[in-house]
């Protein structure tokens, strides 16, 4: 992909911290601090940043489709950064859900959908990246023995929270799901995820979430030699050395180029 404007794309930031009393959802105390290294890290990275705060689902879904039907034609790319707690959703092409302040889930493949080619034209054949900092669901990996090569098994120092909260499935044979093959190519689209889908997502009060952290430092290093897809294998093998419980992001990938940042 080429990236040749200035800037090259909008980044919009989805920064879910304080929920309302009745969504029964905890505030999600150190995500200002990865709000603020992704602002300065896609800044730096030639991109328009756009931030919103602490909103409804309602309120998302207006930022995104007010987002995707911008005019894109001068621009080489788009991306999405989602920082909020998260669940499973049965789905057909991308898994998982995220919150709202107010407690009422998104799916994830709805979001990635209002850029699709039939939704956002002007981002045809351009891409579109997400980034997901939520829980995939409720499991707590504790990981498996490996050789001595492994870092120390100890989780860093501060207070850890996930992001999980639960999920009642809807009644029926999920697997129906798999019957469904006409949607659309979701072509030049990658959803990067925190953590395995099912899986919970740690964060830290003071230094936030090990995703988050580990993919500014990963950008931070990369960005100006690497193509996305390695960085984000560093940024998976960073991350699964942590902890006492284990996490390991990945991705979903149907970009048809490599795709290089720009940067300053």
């Amino acid at each position: 992909y080429e990236l040749r404007g200035e800037p090259c794309g909008y980044c919009l930031i989805l920064n879910n911290v304080t929920f309302s009393q009745g969504s029964g959802l905890t505030t999600r105390m150190g995500s200002d601090v990865d709000c603020q290294k992704l602002e300065k890290r896609f800044k730096a990275l030639c991109f328009q940043v756009l931030t919103r705060w602490d909103l409804t689902a309602q309120e998302i879904v207006l930022e995104l489709q007010e987002l995707a039907q911008r005019d894109h034609s001068a621009l080489d790319c788009c991306v999405v950064v989602i920082l909020s707690h998260g669940c499973q959703t049965s789905h057909i092409q991308f898994p998982g859900g995220i919150y709202g302040t107010d407690g009422k889930p998104i799916p994830i493949e709805k979001i990635v959908n209002y850029f699709n080619g039939s939704q956002c034209p002007s981002l045809r054949g351009k891409p579109k990246l997400f980034f997901i900092q939520a829980c995939g669901g409720e499991e707590r990996d504790r990981g498996f023995v490996v050789d001595c090569d492994s870092p120390s098994d100890k989780a860093p120092g501060g207070s850890l929270e996930s992001d999980a909260t639960p999920f009642q499935a809807p009644p029926g044979n999920m697997d129906e799901l798999d019957a469904v093959a006409s949607l659309p190519t979701p072509s030049d689209i990658l959803v990067s995820y925190s953590t395995f889908p099912g899986f919970v997502s740690w964060r830290e009060v003071s230094s936030g979430s090990w995703y988050v952290e580990t993919l500014d430092s990963v950008l931070e290093q990369y960005a100006c030699s690497e193509d996305l897809l390695n960085m984000l294998l560093r940024v998976a093998h960073i991350v699964s050395d942590k902890g006492t419980f284990k996490q390991i992001p990945g991705c979903f990938n149907f970009l048809r180029k490599k795709f290089f940042f720009m940067s300053k």
